[in-house]
């Protein structure tokens, strides 16, 4: 990992898909967060949300949710670096993370 040089690939696996996912959210928590007061800081939280994704795509226990989470990745670029397409608002991020986030705290 380029961003997160304290975390492992074994380390990241180790952790349940909430987890991981409620991870990812955060960053893109703070992606949103500092959107309109700092770029240099948002573009860094995106960009470590999308290393996290990339290993949540490459752990071999989620095979099965492979196309949302590729189909999550595209969606992300699109709202953050192109033109969004797809119609994305802070709001429907948000929307789609706190679940994850809360079935982590709860330990699901």
């Amino acid at each position: 990992m380029f961003f997160h040089k304290e975390l492992t690939k074994e380390k990241w696996q180790k952790l349940p898909f909430f987890e991981q996912m409620a991870n990812i959210g955060a960053e893109i928590g703070r992606t949103m967060n500092w959107q309109k007061k700092d770029k240099e800081l948002s573009d860094a939280a995106f960009y470590r949300g999308i290393e996290l994704l990339d290993s949540t795509i490459e752990d071999k226990k989620n095979r099965k949710k492979l196309k949302e989470l590729c189909r999550l990745r595209e969606t992300l670029a699109d709202y953050f670096c192109f033109d969004n397409i797809y119609g994305s608002t802070d709001e429907k991020w948000n929307n789609y993370f706190y679940p994850f986030n809360y079935a982590a705290r709860a330990g699901k």
